[in-house]
């Protein structure tokens, strides 16, 4: 589901469905067994971890994920440090992604119904929140962030991930 991935930690049993092929080669999906709607499962110990190591190196940088101008400003922030920096100086891209991603899925996650889940569609499985049990409504923040670095934008954190946020909140008033 996301376009940077941590699949080091994954074994080879609970590998994700086979991927999504280009529009035009053929069918969308080149495992027919895999699930259309999202299927969800509870997070293990690995996702766990990896949320309260992001977020603990988040707050070490001093971004609040409480605040979504913060967490903006550190996504910002860390792209423009990475940009600046010669190509083997780096950080790997996908760690900050990771990092911003799993952030911005805890503000949700904090401020919203949406709740942590290991969820499986289509096109692979990732760390998403969902709507309390709701399969209608899944945001995989990886992807949020992930096609967003790619596109090098800047100061978008603050309005996406508030319209998100008022979604919810327009939802139950």
């Amino acid at each position: 589901m996301a376009w940077f991935k941590r699949d080091r930690d994954r074994s080879e049993d609970d590998a994700p469905p086979a991927a999504a092929q280009t529009a035009g080669s053929g069918p969308l999906v080149s495992d027919p067994e895999a699930p259309l709607r999202p299927v969800e499962a509870a997070l293990g110990e690995a996702e766990r971890t990896r949320i309260a190591t992001a977020l603990s190196e988040l707050s070490e940088a001093g971004v609040d994920v409480d605040d979504l101008h913060s967490l903006g400003k550190g996504l910002d922030e860390a792209f423009a440090a990475w940009e600046a920096l010669p190509e083997r100086q780096r950080e790997g891209h996908e760690q900050i992604v990771e990092r911003f991603a799993l952030g911005i899925g805890e503000h949700l996650h904090r401020h919203t119904d949406l709740r942590w889940a290991v969820v499986t569609d289509a096109f692979g499985t990732d760390l998403a929140v969902s709507g309390s049990g709701r399969k209608e409504f899944v945001v995989v923040p990886a992807n949020l962030v992930a096609v967003r670095w790619l596109g090098r934008e800047r100061g978008w954190v603050p309005g996406v991930v508030g319209h998100i946020v008022q979604l919810r909140a327009d939802r139950y008033s």
